[in-house]
Protein backbone atom coordinates (compact mmCIF):
# COMPACT_ATOMS: atom_id res chain seq x y z
CA UNK A 1 0.00 0.00 0.00
CA UNK A 2 0.95 3.29 -0.97
CA UNK A 3 0.23 6.33 0.53
CA UNK A 4 -0.15 9.18 -1.66
CA UNK A 5 -0.12 12.95 -1.45
CA UNK A 6 -1.49 15.23 -4.68
CA UNK A 7 -0.81 18.74 -4.79
CA UNK A 8 -3.14 19.79 -7.73
CA UNK A 9 -5.58 17.17 -7.66
CA UNK A 10 -8.64 18.79 -9.23
CA UNK A 11 -6.44 19.34 -12.27
CA UNK A 12 -5.92 17.40 -15.46
CA UNK A 13 -3.37 15.21 -13.98
CA UNK A 14 -4.32 15.30 -10.64
CA UNK A 15 -8.28 13.99 -11.97
CA UNK A 16 -6.42 10.80 -13.58
CA UNK A 17 -4.26 10.43 -10.69
CA UNK A 18 -7.16 9.69 -8.63
CA UNK A 19 -9.10 7.60 -11.12
CA UNK A 20 -5.78 4.94 -10.47
CA UNK A 21 -6.16 5.23 -6.89
CA UNK A 22 -9.84 4.91 -6.90
CA UNK A 23 -9.33 1.83 -9.47
CA UNK A 24 -6.52 0.15 -7.30
CA UNK A 25 -7.67 0.61 -3.52
CA UNK A 26 -5.66 -2.41 -2.39
CA UNK A 27 -2.36 -0.75 -3.91
CA UNK A 28 -2.70 3.40 -2.88
CA UNK A 29 -4.30 5.07 -0.44
CA UNK A 30 -4.93 9.24 -1.04
CA UNK A 31 -3.88 10.62 2.30
CA UNK A 32 -3.73 14.31 1.63
CA UNK A 33 -4.25 16.94 -1.21
CA UNK A 34 -4.65 20.54 -2.66
CA UNK A 35 -7.46 21.99 -4.86
CA UNK A 36 -7.06 24.93 -5.50
CA UNK A 37 -10.49 27.20 -6.24
CA UNK A 38 -13.15 23.94 -6.95
CA UNK A 39 -14.76 23.95 -3.47
CA UNK A 40 -17.64 21.12 -5.10
CA UNK A 41 -14.70 18.56 -6.54
CA UNK A 42 -12.64 19.21 -3.11
CA UNK A 43 -16.53 17.86 -1.42
CA UNK A 44 -16.81 14.94 -3.94
CA UNK A 45 -12.67 14.10 -2.67
CA UNK A 46 -13.94 14.15 0.54
CA UNK A 47 -17.00 11.93 0.20
CA UNK A 48 -15.07 9.30 -1.82
CA UNK A 49 -11.33 9.08 -0.52
CA UNK A 50 -11.83 10.61 2.82
CA UNK A 51 -8.38 11.92 3.09
CA UNK A 52 -6.47 13.44 6.52
CA UNK A 53 -5.83 16.65 5.12
CA UNK A 54 -7.34 18.72 2.21
CA UNK A 55 -5.74 22.03 0.83
CA UNK A 56 -8.28 24.84 0.00
CA UNK A 57 -6.71 28.02 -1.88
CA UNK A 58 -8.55 29.91 0.24
CA UNK A 59 -9.41 30.52 4.21
CA UNK A 60 -12.99 30.87 3.56
CA UNK A 61 -13.32 27.86 1.17
CA UNK A 62 -11.62 25.97 4.17
CA UNK A 63 -13.68 26.81 6.86
CA UNK A 64 -16.84 26.02 4.86
CA UNK A 65 -15.72 22.29 4.06
CA UNK A 66 -14.65 22.54 7.94
CA UNK A 67 -18.38 23.24 8.90
CA UNK A 68 -19.98 21.14 6.35
CA UNK A 69 -17.85 18.05 6.97
CA UNK A 70 -17.16 18.04 11.08
CA UNK A 71 -18.16 14.70 11.43
CA UNK A 72 -16.03 13.64 9.07
CA UNK A 73 -12.33 12.90 9.05
CA UNK A 74 -10.84 15.21 6.95
CA UNK A 75 -8.93 17.90 8.45
CA UNK A 76 -8.68 21.59 6.10
CA UNK A 77 -6.38 23.98 5.52
CA UNK A 78 -5.20 26.85 3.11
CA UNK A 79 -2.87 28.61 1.46
CA UNK A 80 1.11 28.58 0.46
CA UNK A 81 1.49 26.98 3.84
CA UNK A 82 -1.29 24.24 3.47
CA UNK A 83 0.17 23.02 0.68
CA UNK A 84 3.63 21.91 2.58
CA UNK A 85 1.20 20.98 5.70
CA UNK A 86 -0.50 18.48 2.80
CA UNK A 87 3.07 17.03 1.73
CA UNK A 88 4.61 16.95 5.61
CA UNK A 89 2.26 14.41 6.77
CA UNK A 90 4.13 11.60 8.52
CA UNK A 91 1.66 8.70 6.55
CA UNK A 92 2.91 10.12 3.38
CA UNK A 93 5.07 7.77 1.38
CA UNK A 94 4.74 9.50 -2.46
CA UNK A 95 3.72 13.16 -2.98
CA UNK A 96 2.01 14.50 -6.67
CA UNK A 97 3.25 17.16 -7.51
CA UNK A 98 0.61 18.32 -9.80
CA UNK A 99 0.10 21.97 -9.75
CA UNK A 100 0.35 24.27 -12.72
CA UNK A 101 3.68 26.95 -12.09
CA UNK A 102 6.30 27.75 -9.63
CA UNK A 103 3.93 27.54 -6.77
CA UNK A 104 4.81 23.62 -6.87
CA UNK A 105 8.30 24.58 -5.95
CA UNK A 106 8.29 24.78 -1.74
CA UNK A 107 6.08 22.14 -1.43
CA UNK A 108 8.41 20.39 -3.34
CA UNK A 109 11.48 20.84 -1.40
CA UNK A 110 9.31 20.50 1.61
CA UNK A 111 8.82 16.71 0.71
CA UNK A 112 12.02 16.36 -0.65
CA UNK A 113 13.39 17.35 2.69
CA UNK A 114 11.50 14.98 4.43
CA UNK A 115 12.50 11.82 2.28
CA UNK A 116 9.09 10.96 0.19
CA UNK A 117 9.17 10.01 -2.79
CA UNK A 118 8.39 12.31 -5.57
CA UNK A 119 6.13 12.00 -9.04
CA UNK A 120 6.79 15.31 -10.57
CA UNK A 121 4.60 16.74 -13.18
CA UNK A 122 5.32 20.09 -12.56
CA UNK A 123 8.15 21.12 -14.49
CA UNK A 124 8.31 24.95 -13.20
CA UNK A 125 10.03 23.42 -10.02
CA UNK A 126 12.97 22.23 -11.99
CA UNK A 127 12.93 25.03 -14.22
CA UNK A 128 13.13 27.67 -11.88
CA UNK A 129 15.11 25.69 -9.23
CA UNK A 130 16.87 22.80 -10.38
CA UNK A 131 19.92 22.97 -9.13
CA UNK A 132 18.45 23.47 -6.07
CA UNK A 133 15.92 20.72 -6.26
CA UNK A 134 18.22 18.01 -7.18
CA UNK A 135 20.87 19.03 -4.71
CA UNK A 136 18.05 18.77 -1.99
CA UNK A 137 16.76 15.15 -3.77
CA UNK A 138 20.93 13.73 -3.90
CA UNK A 139 21.12 14.86 -0.20
CA UNK A 140 18.02 13.47 0.95
CA UNK A 141 18.43 10.22 -1.32
CA UNK A 142 15.27 11.13 -2.67
CA UNK A 143 14.46 9.48 -6.37
CA UNK A 144 12.47 11.96 -8.86
CA UNK A 145 9.95 10.18 -10.68
CA UNK A 146 9.24 12.06 -14.00
CA UNK A 147 5.25 11.93 -14.97
CA UNK A 148 5.49 13.69 -18.19
CA UNK A 149 4.62 11.33 -20.89
CA UNK A 150 8.70 12.74 -22.22
CA UNK A 151 10.57 12.24 -19.31
CA UNK A 152 8.78 9.15 -18.60
CA UNK A 153 9.68 7.69 -21.78
CA UNK A 154 13.17 8.35 -21.20
CA UNK A 155 13.13 7.16 -17.81
CA UNK A 156 12.08 3.66 -18.83
CA UNK A 157 14.37 3.72 -21.33
CA UNK A 158 17.08 4.91 -19.41
CA UNK A 159 16.47 1.67 -17.00
CA UNK A 160 18.43 -0.31 -19.63
CA UNK A 161 22.02 1.80 -19.10
CA UNK A 162 24.25 0.39 -16.66
CA UNK A 163 26.16 4.25 -16.67
CA UNK A 164 25.34 7.83 -18.16
CA UNK A 165 28.35 7.15 -19.77
CA UNK A 166 26.66 4.87 -22.30
CA UNK A 167 24.29 7.61 -22.94
CA UNK A 168 25.07 9.64 -26.33
CA UNK A 169 21.86 11.42 -26.61
CA UNK A 170 17.94 12.12 -25.41
CA UNK A 171 15.31 12.83 -28.35
CA UNK A 172 12.00 14.26 -26.95
CA UNK A 173 9.06 14.09 -29.11
CA UNK A 174 6.73 17.43 -29.56
CA UNK A 175 3.20 17.22 -31.00
CA UNK A 176 3.94 20.23 -32.31
CA UNK A 177 0.75 21.67 -30.95
CA UNK A 178 -2.59 23.06 -31.89
CA UNK A 179 -1.28 25.53 -35.12
CA UNK A 180 1.46 23.33 -36.30
CA UNK A 181 0.00 23.38 -39.69
CA UNK A 182 0.18 26.95 -39.61
CA UNK A 183 2.71 29.35 -40.77
CA UNK A 184 3.95 32.41 -38.32
CA UNK A 185 2.45 34.92 -40.42
CA UNK A 186 -0.87 32.85 -39.71
CA UNK A 187 -0.67 32.80 -35.68
CA UNK A 188 -1.55 36.53 -35.25
CA UNK A 189 -4.90 36.02 -35.80
CA UNK A 190 -5.22 33.01 -34.06
CA UNK A 191 -7.89 32.95 -30.57
CA UNK A 192 -7.66 31.44 -27.42
CA UNK A 193 -10.63 28.49 -28.72
CA UNK A 194 -8.81 27.94 -31.39
CA UNK A 195 -4.98 27.73 -29.59
CA UNK A 196 -7.27 25.41 -26.69
CA UNK A 197 -7.49 22.75 -29.37
CA UNK A 198 -5.04 20.43 -28.74
CA UNK A 199 -4.77 17.80 -31.50
CA UNK A 200 -3.83 14.56 -29.59
CA UNK A 201 -3.96 15.19 -25.82
CA UNK A 202 -6.29 16.44 -22.89
CA UNK A 203 -4.49 18.83 -21.30
CA UNK A 204 -5.02 21.83 -18.75
CA UNK A 205 -5.87 25.26 -20.45
CA UNK A 206 -1.91 26.51 -19.49
CA UNK A 207 -0.28 23.91 -20.21
CA UNK A 208 -2.26 23.60 -23.68
CA UNK A 209 -1.46 27.27 -24.90
CA UNK A 210 2.52 26.40 -23.43
CA UNK A 211 2.52 23.32 -26.51
CA UNK A 212 0.76 25.51 -29.11
CA UNK A 213 3.81 28.26 -28.33
CA UNK A 214 6.22 25.08 -27.53
CA UNK A 215 6.91 26.62 -24.68
CA UNK A 216 5.99 23.46 -23.25
CA UNK A 217 8.80 21.33 -24.82
CA UNK A 218 11.57 24.20 -24.24
CA UNK A 219 10.95 24.17 -20.22
CA UNK A 220 11.10 19.99 -20.89
CA UNK A 221 14.46 20.40 -22.21
CA UNK A 222 15.10 22.03 -19.10
CA UNK A 223 13.64 19.64 -17.11
CA UNK A 224 15.56 17.00 -18.74
CA UNK A 225 18.75 18.62 -18.09
CA UNK A 226 18.07 18.17 -14.67
CA UNK A 227 16.43 15.36 -14.37
CA UNK A 228 19.11 13.57 -16.35
CA UNK A 229 22.07 15.59 -15.84
CA UNK A 230 22.67 15.75 -19.45
CA UNK A 231 24.47 18.60 -21.45
CA UNK A 232 22.20 20.77 -23.64
CA UNK A 233 24.09 19.41 -26.75
CA UNK A 234 23.05 15.66 -25.59
CA UNK A 235 19.30 16.63 -26.26
CA UNK A 236 17.55 16.76 -29.49
CA UNK A 237 13.81 17.67 -30.26
CA UNK A 238 11.43 16.47 -32.98
CA UNK A 239 8.52 16.65 -34.29
CA UNK A 240 5.85 13.85 -34.21
CA UNK A 241 2.59 14.35 -35.03
CA UNK A 242 1.21 10.85 -33.79
CA UNK A 243 2.42 11.54 -30.18
CA UNK A 244 2.89 7.95 -29.82
CA UNK A 245 6.36 7.77 -29.69
CA UNK A 246 6.55 9.73 -26.33
CA UNK A 247 10.73 9.96 -26.46
CA UNK A 248 13.69 7.96 -27.23
CA UNK A 249 17.31 7.42 -25.59
CA UNK A 250 19.93 7.38 -28.37
CA UNK A 251 23.36 5.44 -27.03
CA UNK A 252 27.04 5.32 -28.02
CA UNK A 253 26.88 2.40 -29.43
CA UNK A 254 24.38 3.55 -31.82
CA UNK A 255 21.43 1.81 -30.49
CA UNK A 256 18.04 3.85 -29.68
CA UNK A 257 15.27 2.75 -27.42
CA UNK A 258 11.87 4.55 -27.65
CA UNK A 259 8.64 4.35 -25.40
CA UNK A 260 5.47 3.83 -27.52
CA UNK A 261 1.87 4.19 -26.22
CA UNK A 262 -0.90 6.10 -26.42
CA UNK A 263 -2.24 9.39 -25.56
CA UNK A 264 -3.27 8.94 -22.28
CA UNK A 265 -1.71 10.50 -19.31
CA UNK A 266 -2.70 7.47 -16.92
CA UNK A 267 -0.02 5.33 -18.32
CA UNK A 268 2.71 7.46 -16.91
CA UNK A 269 0.95 8.49 -14.06
CA UNK A 270 0.15 4.98 -13.13
CA UNK A 271 3.64 3.83 -13.81
CA UNK A 272 5.63 6.85 -11.57
CA UNK A 273 2.63 6.06 -8.57
CA UNK A 274 3.49 1.90 -8.65
CA UNK A 275 7.28 2.19 -9.38
CA UNK A 276 9.36 -0.18 -9.83
CA UNK A 277 6.33 -2.42 -10.24
CA UNK A 278 3.73 -2.06 -13.36
CA UNK A 279 0.38 -2.41 -12.88
CA UNK A 280 -2.39 -3.84 -15.49
CA UNK A 281 -3.90 -1.20 -17.29
CA UNK A 282 -7.78 -1.42 -19.20
CA UNK A 283 -8.02 -2.93 -22.97
CA UNK A 284 -8.86 0.14 -24.36
CA UNK A 285 -5.33 1.68 -23.99
CA UNK A 286 -3.57 -0.90 -25.93
CA UNK A 287 -2.04 0.05 -28.91
CA UNK A 288 -2.15 -1.53 -32.32
CA UNK A 289 0.71 -0.90 -34.58
CA UNK A 290 -0.81 -2.61 -37.36
CA UNK A 291 -4.42 0.15 -37.40
CA UNK A 292 -1.56 3.10 -36.89
CA UNK A 293 0.09 2.07 -40.42
CA UNK A 294 2.80 4.92 -39.97
CA UNK A 295 5.03 7.11 -37.45
CA UNK A 296 6.20 10.68 -38.82
CA UNK A 297 8.83 12.52 -37.96
CA UNK A 298 10.29 16.67 -38.95
CA UNK A 299 12.28 19.42 -37.69
CA UNK A 300 11.45 21.77 -35.13
CA UNK A 301 10.98 25.44 -37.03
CA UNK A 302 12.46 27.41 -34.80
CA UNK A 303 10.75 30.81 -36.60
CA UNK A 304 7.36 29.31 -36.24
CA UNK A 305 8.29 28.36 -32.33
CA UNK A 306 10.23 31.41 -30.70
CA UNK A 307 9.17 30.63 -27.02
CA UNK A 308 10.53 27.15 -27.60
CA UNK A 309 13.95 29.55 -28.99
CA UNK A 310 13.72 31.57 -25.89
CA UNK A 311 13.34 28.57 -23.29
CA UNK A 312 16.20 26.90 -25.59
CA UNK A 313 18.43 30.33 -24.63
CA UNK A 314 17.48 30.64 -20.57
CA UNK A 315 18.64 26.68 -20.20
CA UNK A 316 22.09 27.39 -21.63
CA UNK A 317 22.32 30.92 -20.27
CA UNK A 318 21.20 29.39 -16.59
CA UNK A 319 21.28 30.84 -13.36
CA UNK A 320 18.50 32.68 -12.40
CA UNK A 321 17.18 33.09 -16.61
CA UNK A 322 14.86 30.06 -16.23
CA UNK A 323 13.00 31.44 -13.46
CA UNK A 324 12.54 35.10 -15.65
CA UNK A 325 11.55 32.67 -18.26
CA UNK A 326 8.83 30.46 -16.52
CA UNK A 327 7.92 33.27 -14.74
CA UNK A 328 6.94 35.75 -17.30
CA UNK A 329 5.25 33.03 -19.38
CA UNK A 330 3.01 32.13 -16.62
CA UNK A 331 1.92 35.93 -16.80
CA UNK A 332 2.09 36.14 -20.55
CA UNK A 333 -0.10 33.03 -20.91
CA UNK A 334 -2.93 34.03 -18.35
CA UNK A 335 -3.13 37.42 -19.66
CA UNK A 336 -3.83 35.73 -23.56
CA UNK A 337 -6.42 33.73 -21.93
CA UNK A 338 -8.18 36.35 -20.83
CA UNK A 339 -7.96 38.03 -24.38
CA UNK A 340 -5.75 40.83 -22.84
CA UNK A 341 -2.78 40.34 -25.50
CA UNK A 342 -2.43 38.29 -29.22
CA UNK A 343 -0.87 35.24 -29.54
CA UNK A 344 2.08 36.39 -31.17
CA UNK A 345 2.61 38.42 -28.29
CA UNK A 346 3.23 36.00 -25.92
CA UNK A 347 7.08 35.56 -26.76
CA UNK A 348 7.66 38.99 -27.00
CA UNK A 349 6.77 39.77 -23.54
CA UNK A 350 8.45 36.81 -22.14
CA UNK A 351 11.90 38.36 -24.49
CA UNK A 352 11.27 42.13 -23.59
CA UNK A 353 11.33 40.11 -19.52
CA UNK A 354 14.40 38.08 -19.92
CA UNK A 355 16.46 41.19 -21.96
CA UNK A 356 15.66 43.28 -18.94
CA UNK A 357 17.52 40.55 -16.81
CA UNK A 358 20.69 40.50 -15.16
CA UNK A 359 21.38 37.06 -14.61
CA UNK A 360 22.34 35.49 -11.27
CA UNK A 361 24.79 32.71 -12.11
CA UNK A 362 23.95 30.49 -8.67
CA UNK A 363 20.62 31.97 -7.08
CA UNK A 364 19.87 30.72 -3.71
CA UNK A 365 16.01 29.66 -2.44
CA UNK A 366 15.49 33.54 -1.91
CA UNK A 367 17.13 35.08 -4.99
CA UNK A 368 14.91 32.56 -7.27
CA UNK A 369 11.55 33.54 -5.21
CA UNK A 370 12.45 37.19 -5.55
CA UNK A 371 13.60 37.03 -8.85
CA UNK A 372 10.27 35.57 -9.79
CA UNK A 373 8.31 37.94 -8.09
CA UNK A 374 10.20 40.51 -9.84
CA UNK A 375 9.83 38.79 -13.24
CA UNK A 376 5.56 38.40 -12.60
CA UNK A 377 5.39 42.38 -11.97
CA UNK A 378 7.55 42.92 -14.82
CA UNK A 379 5.23 41.57 -16.82
CA UNK A 380 2.37 42.99 -14.94
CA UNK A 381 3.19 46.88 -15.80
CA UNK A 382 3.75 45.95 -19.43
CA UNK A 383 0.15 44.69 -19.80
CA UNK A 384 -1.20 47.88 -18.04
Amino acid sequence: MKHIAILGASGSIGTQALDIIASNPNVFRLVSCSIGKNIDYARKIVQVFEPELLCMQYEADAQTLEHEFRNKKTEFTFGDQGLVDVVSLSSVDLVLNSVIGSVGLLPTLAAINEGKQIALANKETLVSAGHIVMEAARKNNVEILPVDSEHAAIFQCLQSAKSSAELKRLHITASGGSFRDLSYSELKDVTVDMALKHPNWSMGSKITIDSATMMNKGLEVIEAHWLFDVGYSQIETIIHRESIIHSLVEFVDGSMLAQLGVSDMHIPIQYMLSYPERLPMPATMDLSLIELGALHFEAVDIKKYPCFKLALDAGKIGGSMPTVLNAANEIAVNAFLENKIKFIEISKIVEQTMLAHDVISNPQLDDILEIDHQARTFVEHILL
